[in-house]
């Protein structure tokens, strides 16, 4: 699976504002709202679906990356942005570190699939460090939409 697939290109952020966990997700759910990727009435619901599986465990992978995602019934595909936080968020991630790169992803309940091969790609993509540099010195949108778009032409093979 591509980033192209599921990324609403209309919603990456190249400059998170927020500097904590909730107003990461905040964010990002608001540009996925505003690309029209969720209803702004479900908003609260998704917002607390994620907070509550990041209370099971955190979604910072480590590397200066998070990936939170759930599956949650509002979506009927495969959903998703990027951002990036070029001061760093707390995201207790695993290795302690601030994360700088974020993925959010939802999909559909029924899509378990789908859900699997995003999380495949991204974590492939994470482990690479030109991908993970290259976003992390994306200055705009249009940088790190070349940069998805190059990942998912295997520019950035392992």
């Amino acid at each position: 699976m591509r980033f192209a697939d599921f990324v609403c290109r209309e919603a990456v952020i190249p400059e998170l504002q927020a500097s904590d966990k909730e107003g990461v997700i905040q964010e990002m759910l608001q540009a996925l709202q505003q690309c029209g990727a969720i209803k702004a009435e479900e908003m609260p619901g998704i917002f607390k679906a994620i907070m509550k599986r990041e209370e099971l465990g955190s979604t910072g992978l480590g590397r200066g990356v998070a990936v939170p995602h759930i599956k949650h019934p509002s979506v009927e595909s495969l959903v998703g942005t990027v951002a990036v936080s070029h001061q760093g968020v707390d995201f207790a991630a695993m290795d302690g570190d601030p994360v700088f790169v974020f993925i959010l992803l939802i999909s559909p309940p029924d899509r378990s699939a789908d859900h699997l091969r995003a999380l495949e790609n991204i974590i492939k993509q994470m482990r690479n460090d030109t991908f993970l540099r290259f976003l992390r010195q994306a200055k705009t949108k249009e940088d790190i939409l070349q940069v998805l778009d190059e990942a998912d032409a295997g520019q950035f093979a392992t």
